[in-house]
């Protein structure tokens, strides 16, 4: 993007979409759309197998799996390192008590060197923060707690 001065790139194919622009250091940020989660079951061997039917997509966040009612959790879509802010001497994106929308990012995980602007995909307030500012996270860690509204 540097050599090319390019600002901002984006790219759409079959459901997929990017954006990459430069921010304010000069380094890529990149936003991606969240797509719908394919949940797969143990199937057997092809031989044993008879006409397998298709895993329907994985619905919103919902209250299940362990998730207390009222209550959403933003998760890591990657595995990276979490920032709150876009740069150390910016402020953090939000705070507890800060009302988010689906659009409201509220973090970004670097990975392989990329920024990768998180949103909150629900609306609510956020009360608890649930990573430290730096530190490394898994992929589906939960990285915010959110009550729903």
């Amino acid at each position: 993007m540097k050599r090319s001065e390019l600002s901002e790139f984006e790219f759409e194919e079959e459901g997929f979409k990017i954006k990459i622009k430069r921010g304010a250091s000069g380094l890529p940020v990149v936003t991606t759309a969240p797509l719908p989660v394919q949940s797969y079951a143990a199937t057997p061997p092809a031989e044993h197998q008879t006409a397998a039917k298709p895993s329907a997509p994985a619905a919103a966040p919902s209250p299940s799996s362990g998730d207390e009612a009222g209550f959403a959790y933003v998760k890591s879509p990657m595995v990276g390192t979490f920032y709150r802010s876009p740069s150390p001497e910016n402020p953090a994106f939000v705070d507890v008590n800060a009302k988010v929308e689906e659009k409201t990012v509220v973090c970004i995980i670097e990975a392989m060197k990329i920024m990768n602007e998180i949103q909150a995909e629900t609306k609510g307030t956020i009360v608890e923060i649930l990573v430290e500012n730096g530190q490394p996270v898994e992929y589906g860690q939960r990285l915010f707690k959110i009550k729903l509204t």
